[in-house]
């Protein structure tokens, strides 16, 4: 996988020590602040409460004081930088380091009032050729922690942003009305839906190298040459796989047992990305074992196209057998040998010769061999 997510946590905290704090978030004021917060904003009745530069103490101030609840969004927020809005909304502790570490599991977790779920985003790599290094899938981490009256978001890795998400629920004040359970909802269905389009994505490249493994080689080409390609897809396919085949168990529970923290109507509709996400399971699933089917045929046609060079090989050594075995015989130096002193003793050799390899030569062809 790419190395970028790693890296751009490992300099993170340092260009933050050089950027200036945006207005709002001023952390000398309020533990809760923090530069990793992308978005903090107060919502009652659907609809975004006016107010910028909201911290999350204050986020939660007036959730407490007139009702709604607060979305907090974070990007890769060191331990430092979240340990005020850990103690603010009073998140349990092994949450809080699963949240900033990171390279968690996919899962289900409830702690005391909150609920805590990991989700793997996923993203198709475009890529110009399927070579035996390409990257075709890159994958990323959303963290939810879902509470009576607060969301916080933390997101990890280049890709997978929530900006549009949050954009088409405030235009959707109906369903946002239905508080936080509404939040995690929209984001499992996000998750799911980039799961469906990469899942397209990556047939194409199984097409691509199915169509390439069963085509006629070309004229000089050895068969074989795509075991690296598709042993890098089988790959790329099993990361997909960890993130699909973990999020099966959560899902289910959301949909199917009762909790507090989950309004009933909107449980409803996590069936329905239950339903989406089992389908997603299942072509990934195929994936992987279609591209053992294929690599196992790659393998099979190497080795015959091995044993047909194996077989012209020893056609052409038998050839060469006659020859060296009669002039071998005629090189020898004694005196007294047939035909030796003959005047007609090498033209009946070289006919000798010659006829026997093209008999040779003829009976290996017609059994194909040659």
């Amino acid at each position: 996988m790419s190395m970028l997510p790693y890296l751009r946590a490992a300099v993170r905290p340092a260009l933050r020590k050089s950027t200036p704090v945006q207005p709002g978030y001023d952390t000398t004021r309020d533990p809760s602040a923090s530069s990793a917060v992308v978005d903090c904003a107060v919502y009652r009745d659907g609809r975004r409460a006016q107010g910028d530069c909201l911290t999350p103490r204050e986020a939660l101030r007036r959730v407490r004081e007139d009702g709604g609840f607060a979305w907090i969004g974070l990007h890769e927020p060191t331990h430092d930088e979240f340990a005020g809005i850990a103690a603010t909304f009073g998140l349990h502790p092994l949450a809080v380091e699963d949240a900033v570490h990171a390279h968690q599991r996919p899962k289900l977790e409830r702690y005391d009032e909150t609920l805590f779920t990991v989700f793997k985003t996923i993203h198709y790599v475009e890529h110009a050729e399927l070579t035996a290094t390409s990257e075709v899938v890159e994958t990323g981490e959303v963290m939810c922690f879902t509470g009576p009256d607060f969301v916080i978001t933390v997101r990890h890795g280049g890709q997978g942003s929530l900006r549009s998400l949050r954009h088409r629920l405030q235009d959707d004040p109906e369903l946002l009305s239905r508080g936080p359970s509404a939040v995690l909802h929209s984001i499992a269905d996000h998750v799911v839906d980039g799961y469906i389009a990469v899942a397209a994505a990556v047939q194409d490249d199984i097409d691509e190298v199915e169509s390439a493994v069963f085509a006629a080689p070309a004229k000089g080409v050895a068969r074989g040459g795509d075991a690296g390609r598709i042993y890098q897809l089988k790959r790329e396919v099993l990361e997909f796989k960890r993130a699909v085949s973990p999020l099966l168990r959560p899902m289910e529970l959301l949909s199917e047992r009762p909790m507090r923290l989950v309004d009933p109507d909107i449980q409803k509709y996590f069936r329905d990305v239950a339903d989406h996400l089992a389908r997603v399971h299942e072509q990934v699933i195929g994936f992987d074992e279609l591209l053992n089917s294929i690599l196992q045929a790659n393998l099979a046609q190497a080795s015959v196209a091995q044993n047909e060079d194996m077989r012209k090989i020893t056609s052409w050594a038998a050839i060469v057998a006659v020859p060296t075995m009669i002039c071998g015989v005629y090189g020898m130096n004694f005196d007294h040998m047939p035909e030796l002193h003959w005047k007609y003793g090498y033209p009946l050799v070289m006919a000798a010769i010659v006829g026997s390899c093209f008999a040779i030569h003829r009976t290996l062809r017609r059994n194909g061999w040659l």
